[in-house]
């Protein structure tokens, strides 16, 4: 007799872009994966914060990584999933929409999609490299300042990405990083591009600012944001 997984398993094999239904819902890991079955689902076309990621809200350090994997929770939760599979990624994951289904009230025949209610709360990013899917859903949750557009927060991707290398302390609000490069000297503060690959050396002059305008006293100008 073939298990739930084996199903999931031949279902993938089957077709490139094969559906794949399990009841009852699927487990949330993180933001953007979820469990069907034993099997890793990564939600195509967004990116969220990772689970043990943090975001600064207004000063204080904010969860955002845990909160986003509680609204994946609580968005799964309201139906049974149904995903089609789009690609696996480079961990062998299947990467796929989903979608929950819901009783019929708004004419959506199909349910929610699981990805776009993660970007229209502010829990995720549209993760436009791969995808332009949810632009315009990031467009709005960024306008309305909701979730993660609310905080000075890296990117999911560069949080994963952080080298190894040790970092100054810091102390708390003192987040501004004066660098010294090709281009003289720049600050770089929380939730810019760069911001997570720029590494400080006190030895090269370079140094910590609790604001920009100390940053701007001590001869440093602001990146481009």
């Amino acid at each position: 007799m073939l298990t739930l997984r084996s199903l999931l398993v031949l279902a993938l094999l089957a077709a490139p872009f094969a559906a794949l239904s399990v009841e009852p819902s699927a487990r949330a890991i993180d933001g953007d994966t979820l469990e069907l079955g034993g099997e890793r689902i990564r939600l195509f076309g967004i990116d969220a914060p990772e689970r043990n990621q943090t975001c600064d809200r207004n000063g204080q350090s904010w969860k955002c990584g845990i909160w986003a994997t509680r609204m994946l929770a609580e968005t799964i939760a309201q139906g049974a999933v149904h995903c089609v599979a789009q690609d696996r990624d480079r961990y062998g994951r299947t990467v796929a929409i989903c979608h929950v289904a819901r009783p019929v009230t708004s004419g959506e025949s199909r349910g929610v999609d699981v990805a776009a209610a993660q970007v229209q709360a502010g829990a995720a990013q549209a993760y436009l490299r791969y995808s332009g899917r949810y632009a315009e859903d990031q467009a709005k949750a960024r306008s309305a300042r909701r979730g993660i557009w609310d905080t000075h927060m890296i990117t999911p991707e560069a949080h994963r990405h952080k080298a190894d290398a040790p970092q100054p302390e810091i102390t708390q609000g003192c987040a501004i990083k004066g660098n010294i490069g090709a281009s003289g000297k720049v600050y770089h503060i929380p939730g810019q591009r760069d911001y997570a690959a720029v590494r400080i050396s006190t030895a090269k002059g370079e140094a910590m600012f609790c604001t920009e305008a100390a940053a701007q006293a001590a001869g440093f100008r602001a990146a481009l944001r």
